[in-house]
């Protein structure tokens, strides 16, 4: 049993993400202090492996590793239970004390049903849009590296696939106190032996096993336990030539956003030992803040969308939205204190002198500000006091952009745009393809521009002078601003806009400008799977598709229990013109009248099974026009929903390189 004995608490701050409003898709980011007693805590180390089949993944852990384990030692130190579980690996620790301990303890009165399976997801993941593809394992390695690693690997008597055989040596392990085991059960009995109230979770992979494992994040928060993941100790298998086509450690943000909206809390390692968070060395990314706080332009929208597409290569994003209910306040403005550059889309907004103070040292941090449309008046009233307790900033536009804004054209005069002929070779304008173009909103008036001021592009309507549009502009405290009055919705539809908004980002952190401004786009059925609807012909599901004729691929993954299983089951897929062939766990379905029997010893059971369709059509609707259907003896579920789907025709396409339980996506997942 633990000691009785008070000790100093831990003094976490808890961070997460919550819904501006039901059902928008804006997400506020969240903190919160916390004080957890040590020895009602424990931290688990998941699958720290002595090696690894992806180098790079190998390369990072080494990184992290050492600092892991001077929190492991501090942590230790202050009476918290330290849990060490790399799977697999149990042989390696057949005798070890601290695997013997763990495997000595009582069974638990209030043991899980499921806590010694894989768990592909819980409820609140049920409403999520998984954010990336790991459907190839993740692996981000440059192929000739992972060749040679590969043969090193065999050299060493290792499988290159599975080579991990025990934890990294760079991790301590207290045969006094600690404990190793695999087995969610083992984990839950040392959690409830111990009076364990919260549990903390590092290591690897995060969107694969630190979420999955039977000691992992869902089973955590499935069964009780008050969770959160160590994101700073922790890394994503994440390969950037997979959807969505952005960094590694940008992916590893993504699923470090999904953890915090649908799974638990996350903290960071210097809240136990000091300094500041872990940050990998070839992260490089400069860290942008986009606040967004406007009615008119429904910029909460298409700056999200743009930084998805646009961004994720060479930033850290972090989003800052207004709050859908008190029209000044903007919850989440603290991100400015660890930003490096930020964005501002604002429209007359007052703020509480805390906030306001936020903004302006980040300004007077000679940081980088980029602004778009309504900043050039984002703290400015018209013509009134700020509300009791707010205060507001009216010199915002002129000492933070050197602008000028004093109205704008009506709203039904179309401006053309033009470039200033003394900044054709300004990078923000690199890659710009037309001399002129008409502007999405009215005209601004700017002019005149302060001095220390460049302007960039310019704005005329029919019987008026022209009015600067585009600028930059150096502050009086040497910090670097990008202005532009553009920023109408019907402007993120323009590729010269678009292009001028990246430019003027990167110009704004030093870095070099991206004259590229295709994306691809999420639905890029072709080039990876995407989401499609089922029931339905895909020409409806997909406007992309609404030609389509040809060969197309649909998956979807069945978590299958014991007790529905029965003897088997089958699959039935409705009668069709189209030529069809399926596939469970990458084997073939022998499919009679569009059914096929599933044998049960084909189904890993309580775990995520892959099944795979093709459908080939030659006119008319195509796809799955009507729902395919799991039965049982015990009962039948269709599989109406989510699905993934691509065109093309390539066999491996039935199997995933991993199984299901690491390549599948949360949001593909039916579970009768």
């Amino acid at each position: 049993m633990p000691s009785l004995v008070a000790a100093e608490p831990l003094k976490l701050t808890l961070r997460d993400q919550r819904e501006t409003s039901p059902g928008s898709g804006r997400h506020h980011q969240r903190v919160r202090g916390e004080s957890w007693l040590p020895n009602e805590t424990a931290i688990i180390v998941c699958d720290v492996w002595d090696v690894h089949h992806s180098l790079n993944a190998v390369r990072r852990v080494e990184q992290f590793a050492p600092r892991l384990n001077e929190v492991l030692t501090k942590a230790r130190g202050l009476g918290v239970t330290i849990i060490h579980s790399p799977s697999d690996c149990m042989a390696a620790y057949e005798n070890h004390p601290a695997r013997v301990r763990a495997e000595k303890i009582p069974v638990a009165a209030n043991l899980p049903a499921d806590v010694r399976s894989w768990c592909s997801r819980i409820p609140a993941e049920e409403l999520a849009v998984y954010p990336l593809d790991q459907s190839d394992g993740g692996d981000d390695d440059d192929p000739a590296e992972h060749a040679v690693w590969a043969k090193k690997l065999i050299a060493m008597g290792r499988n290159p696939g599975i080579p991990w055989k025990s934890q990294s040596k760079l991790i301590e392990i207290d045969s006094e106190r600690d404990f190793i085991s695999d087995r969610g059960d083992e984990v839950w009995n040392v959690l409830e032996q111990r009076q364990i109230k919260n549990v903390i979770l590092a290591g690897v992979h995060t969107n694969m096993c630190v979420l999955g494992r039977p000691f992992g994040l869902r089973q955590m928060v499935r069964n009780g336990k008050h969770v959160v993941l160590m994101r700073d100790m922790t890394d994503t298998m994440y390969n950037p030539g997979r959807w969505p086509y952005v960094s590694h450690f940008t992916g590893n943000d993504l699923i470090i956003a999904h953890i915090e909206r649908f799974v638990c809390p996350t903290i960071t390692s210097d809240q136990v030992i000091g300094g500041s968070p872990f940050r990998f060395a070839a992260d490089k990314r400069p860290h942008l803040a986009i606040v967004m706080a406007e009615d008119e332009y429904e910029t909460s929208a298409t700056l999200p969308r743009f930084a998805f597409d646009y961004l994720g290569k060479s930033f850290h994003v972090s989003f800052v939205f207004g709050s859908d209910s008190e029209r000044n306040s903007i919850p989440g403005l603290e991100v400015l204190e660890s930003a490096d550059a930020a964005l501002f889309s604002v429209r007359r907004r007052v703020l509480t002198n805390a906030q306001m103070t936020l903004v302006k040292k980040f300004v007077a941090a000679g940081k980088p500000v980029i602004g778009i449309r309504t900043a050039s008046h984002a703290f400015a009233l018209r013509k009134q006091d700020p509300p009791a307790g707010f205060v507001d900033w009216p010199e915002f536009d002129a000492q933070v952009f050197g602008g000028n804004y004093h109205n704008h054209y009506g709203n039904k005069l179309v401006a053309t745009i033009r470039r200033e002929p003394g900044a054709k070779d300004n990078p923000i304008l690199a890659g710009s393809r037309r001399d002129s173009f008409a502007t999405g909103g009215s005209l601004y008036k700017t002019s005149p521009l302060a001095k220390g001021a460049d302007v960039l592009l310019w704005g005329k309507v029919d019987g008026e002078e022209r009015e600067p549009v585009a600028w930059t502009f150096r502050r009086s405290d040497g910090g670097r601003s990008f202005y532009t009055s553009l920023g109408h919705i019907d402007d993120f539809d323009n590729p010269e806009f678009l292009g001028l908004l990246l430019n003027g980002i990167h110009w704004a952190v030093g870095n070099e400008p991206s004259a590229d401004v295709t994306i691809a786009s999420a639905s890029d059925f072709r080039r990876h799977w995407s989401q499609i609807k089922v029931p339905a012909p895909w020409e409806s599901a997909a406007p992309a598709l609404s030609q389509y004729d040809g060969v197309g691929w649909y998956r979807c993954v069945l978590r299958i229990s014991q007790s529905w299983l029965g003897d088997g089951f089958e699959v039935e897929l409705a009668e069709s013109s189209d030529e069809r062939q399926a596939w469970f766990n990458g084997r073939p379905l022998k499919l009679s009248g569009g059914a096929a029997r599933v044998p049960r010893d084909w189904v890993e059971l309580n775990d995520a099974n892959l099944l795979v369709v093709r459908v080939s059509n030659k006119s008319g609707p195509g796809g799955l026009s009507k729902s395919p259907r799991i039965r049982s003896s015990r009962g039948a579920m269709e599989l109406a929903g989510k699905w993934q789907f691509r065109i093309g025709d390539d066999e491996q396409w039935r199997m995933m390189p991993l199984p299901a339980r690491y390549g599948a996506p949360t949001d593909i997942i039916f579970e009768p």
